[in-house]
Order: structure tokens, then sequence, then C-alpha cells
């Protein structure tokens, strides 16, 4: 497995550039960043060139299509989504990661009939480029009250809903925060495949009644009640050896450095992949 980061959890860093060079310095092997912007910037050939020097592959990039809201913001997004593929794909990247909030202002069946046929349709466009489409299921308490009508929070509703959209390059965003969140175990992850699983997220949780974890309110990998050792050898011993994440939403901004938050990061990274023998 590869360790990784997100931009989440390390303040207010000046570029994608200064991102990755952070993560390498700091013994990270994947960031999960904007592919297309990096492109953009520097062409294919030099953001390739920029990775390759530093030691870093880019371990998934976020789905940038609307799917959640009106038919006009999806089809919007969907129209740019080729060129968004083609840029990952050229950089070597074969992730695509969105997530599913656990409640609807809409009716539940309508909502999914709607984000079944979108989803579907960004997995075939994705797909042509080769690259894969996880699907995040969202367990925070919280938030499955939070819109009108209850919608899709377990792993088994997304496995479920991973079938109905029928494509083969659809798998789990598996975020431990959520697998947490969800009351599930290890042995919910060893009934998985690795193929199952397109992208992983780690965080960690704090000391507080499961039901009143928040969303925003995750810290970083080792400082909670998570176990992340059991999620870590879990996911080795079904043959996962994709990027695994950290992810940390927070109310307010941390007030330390990149340096400082990269730091916390790579110390909480030793010592979960430590207590799982990684």
């Amino acid at each position: 497995m590869l360790r990784g980061l997100t931009g989440a959890g390390l303040g207010r860093i000046e570029s994608d550039e200064r991102f990755i060079e952070l993560a390498a310095e700091h013994g990270f092997q994947a960031v999960d960043l904007d592919a297309s912007a990096l492109v953009q910037r520097h062409g294919a050939e030099k953001a390739r060139e920029l990775l390759s020097k530093n030691g870093v592959v880019i371990g998934a990039i976020g789905l940038p299509v609307e799917w959640r809201t009106t038919e006009e913001a999806f089809l919007e997004g969907v129209q740019k989504l080729a060129s968004t593929a083609a840029a990952a794909a050229a950089l070597g990247c074969t992730s695509c990661c969105t997530y599913i909030l656990p409640s609807t202002d809409l009716k539940a069946a309508h909502f999914m009939a709607l984000a079944t046929r979108r989803l579907r349709t960004c997995a075939q466009i994705l797909g042509a480029y080769g690259i894969r489409l996880g699907l995040e299921f969202v367990g925070p308490h919280h938030l499955r009250t939070r819109s009108a009508n209850p919608f899709i929070w377990t792993l088994e509703e997304t496995l479920d809903w991973i079938g109905a959209i029928g494509e083969s390059n659809v798998g789990l965003l598996f975020d431990a925060y959520h697998w947490y969140t969800n009351g599930l175990t290890v042995a919910d992850i060893e009934a998985l495949r690795a193929d199952q699983i397109v992208h992983v997220h780690i965080n960690d949780a704090p000391d507080v009644p499961v039901e009143e974890a928040l969303d925003n309110g995750r810290i970083y990998p080792g400082e909670g009640v998570i176990d992340l050792a059991g999620f870590l050898k879990a996911l080795h011993s079904i043959g996962y050896k994709g990027a695994v994440s950290q992810e940390i939403l927070t109310a307010e901004a941390p007030n330390q450095t990149p340096e400082e938050l990269i730091k916390r990061s790579k110390a909480g990274f030793d010592k979960v992949f430590g207590a799982a023998g990684l």
C-alpha cells in the first residue's frame, strides 16, 4: 500500500507543486490532486517529470461532475469529464472518486434513478481512459437526517448500488471514518475483494460516542480511537495495494504550517502502519 495525502488537514499549501515536494520530503508516495490543472500548467510531459522526480504518483482525482443536483449542472460537468480523464490518464492516475451524502431533499427513489444514470454515464466516460470510479459511503449520524429523506450510508447498500450501476470500473472509496461511524469491523473488510476497492482514505476519530462523531470532527491518524492497525492489516490481508490517503476534515482551518502538519501526519502514519506491521 502507498502512503498518501489529500490536501485536507495540511493547511494552506501554496501550490500543487509544493504539495508534491512536501509529500516526497516526508516519505509519502501518493497525492490526491487535480491532474487536469497540473497538466494545464506544465503540459503532460513536464507534469510527469515533476511527479517522477519526486517519486510520487497521483492517488486519485475528484469527480468534477455535479451529479447530485440538477440535470443542467450534471450536463455542464459531464462535458468536461473526458478532458479531465485524459489528463489523469496521461499522468498515470487510474482512480477518480466521489462521495454519497446519506440524505437528500429529493424523494429517495427519484434521486436513485437520476443518480444511477448519471454515475453510469460518468463511469463509462472514465472507463474509456482506463480510470475507475470510487463511490464513498458517508457514515456520520448527523448527516443522515440533515436533509428530508434518508439515502445510502452503509457498505452493503453501496455495494448493491455499484451492482445496479453495472459498470465494471465502479468500486468503493473506503474511508476509515465512515467504516468506524457505520460500526463496521475488520471482518467486513476481510469479506471484500481488493478489486472492489478503488481508493482508501485514512483519518481518526475523537473519543466521543460514535453517534456524536461529526464529519468535520476528524483527527490525525493515531491520535484517536479508530482501530487503524486493524483497518490497515485487513486491507493488506485482502491484497489491496493502492494509495491510503489521509483526509482530515475539521470545523476550523488548522493553525499550524503545512510543514508542521505534514510532520504530524508522518508521525501518525508511522504509528499506525507500524502497529499494523506494515
